[in-house]
């Protein structure tokens, strides 16, 4: 197989096998007017196997969509062929318009202009995302 190398864009790296294709869809990547390469099931010394997904274009990539999918994926980015910055990506304290509640009587399903708000709660060993509007667990 012959991924060409990227001269400015943003590799999507260390993705848990598999969630590759569900970051593609969230991040709207479909969309975008370049090259975009998902490659699935890489061999990996650390994960065993893990997506990656690299994009021929400089583009701001929303990172809560990353930490909530995959909190451990790193984003590097590409300038001139090298890699200028890389980052880490952790869970997100708030999630906006990422997901949607699930509860038919929270007021974020019945009045459609508001903004669907998860929160982060709970200790370390159980950590959650609950609607800030009626409390859902965000599934």
């Amino acid at each position: 197989m012959n991924i060409d190398s990227i001269k400015n864009g943003i590799v999507i790296d260390h993705i848990v096998a598999g969630k590759g294709m569900e970051l593609y869809r969230l991040l709207g990547l479909d969309e975008l007017d370049c090259s975009v390469a998902i490659i699935k099931n890489v061999t990996s010394k650390k994960m065993g196997k893990k997506d990656i997904i690299k994009i021929d274009n400089d583009i701001d990539v929303d990172v809560d969509i990353l930490g909530y999918v995959d909190p451990g994926v790193t984003v590097d980015i590409i300038r001139d062929g090298k890699l200028s910055e890389k980052r880490k990506v952790s869970l997100p304290e708030t999630l906006t318009n990422v997901i949607k509640c699930k509860n038919p009587r929270c007021i974020s399903s019945v009045e459609q202009e508001l903004p669907q708000i998860f929160k982060l709660s709970g200790d370390s060993n159980d950590r959650v995302y609950r609607c800030i509007y009626c409390e859902t667990k965000a599934e």
